[in-house]
């Protein structure tokens, strides 16, 4: 079968694009797309190696060296190694699905079978692993007492959450549970390019665990969180309480 180099150039392209955008969801990097677009178009040159005389120790080497520059293009040289592992986790795991489905089809079908699997991989991939650092990583239990009643909340610390009292410069607590307020604090609040204002209580006591934390108001969500089975976002400041 006839194989055009050009259509192999673009097949190498969208894939590397596909697996360096997984891993910027994955580990949220905050990188415009176009520095993507320039580093999947430089990591195309590894296929003019195809028809190149080289041992696989060196070719092996060359991968290697051609991956971290590609990394340093898309997210620059901070956590590069971090970057780098978790770019060849996403390939690998690809690569081993896509080899043990091993579909017996013709060059195209299985080029096409590879472009429309791969994003649905990652994609179940990003999911599976944020779920699982979920559920490993900054857990706690966390009890709220407020006009006489108890409740024990599952929450998480939530390193976007820097919501806090203009005024009192108090801390704030979300939860995703119904509370009768005997007083209401209403705090402005102002995120990305979202502003409103947040209802709030003052609770009587609140245990994260075995340690009780002072000086922090609790919010009253007005949306479920799309968390699983957390009801409870817990600032980003609390981690230096709770060390």
């Amino acid at each position: 079968m006839k194989v055009y180099i050009e259509f192999v150039y673009l097949l190498n392209f969208l894939l590397d694009f596909m697996i360096l955008y997984g891993t910027k969801r994955l580990l949220k990097i905050n990188k415009n797309i176009s520095r993507l677009l320039l580093s999947s178009v430089f990591g195309m040159m590894i296929t003019l190696l195809v028809n190149v005389q080289i041992s696989n120790i060196e070719l092996f080497l060359i991968k290697i060296i051609f991956s971290l520059i590609m990394i340093v293009i898309s997210f620059g040289y901070k956590n590069i190694l971090k970057n780098t592992f978790y770019f060849y986790i996403i390939s690998i795991i690809i690569g081993g699905i896509i080899y043990l489905l091993n579909i017996k089809l013709n060059f195209y079908m299985n080029i096409l079978l590879l472009l429309f699997l791969t994003p649905i991989i990652i994609y179940i991939l990003i999911k599976e692993i944020n779920n699982y650092k979920l559920d490993i990583k900054d857990k706690y239990l966390v009890t709220i007492k407020y006009n006489q009643k108890t409740y024990k909340l599952e929450g998480f610390i939530d390193t976007g959450n820097k919501l806090k009292s203009p005024i009192s410069k108090k801390g704030i607590i979300l939860v995703n549970i119904k509370i009768n307020p005997i007083k209401t604090i209403y705090v402005p609040y102002k995120a990305l390019n979202t502003e409103g204002i947040i209802p709030c209580i003052k609770p009587d006591k609140v245990m994260i665990g075995n340690i009780e934390i002072k000086n922090y108001l609790i919010g009253i969500a007005k949306e479920k969180f799309n968390l699983k089975d957390y009801n409870c976002i817990l600032p980003n400041k609390l981690k230096e309480e709770l060390i």
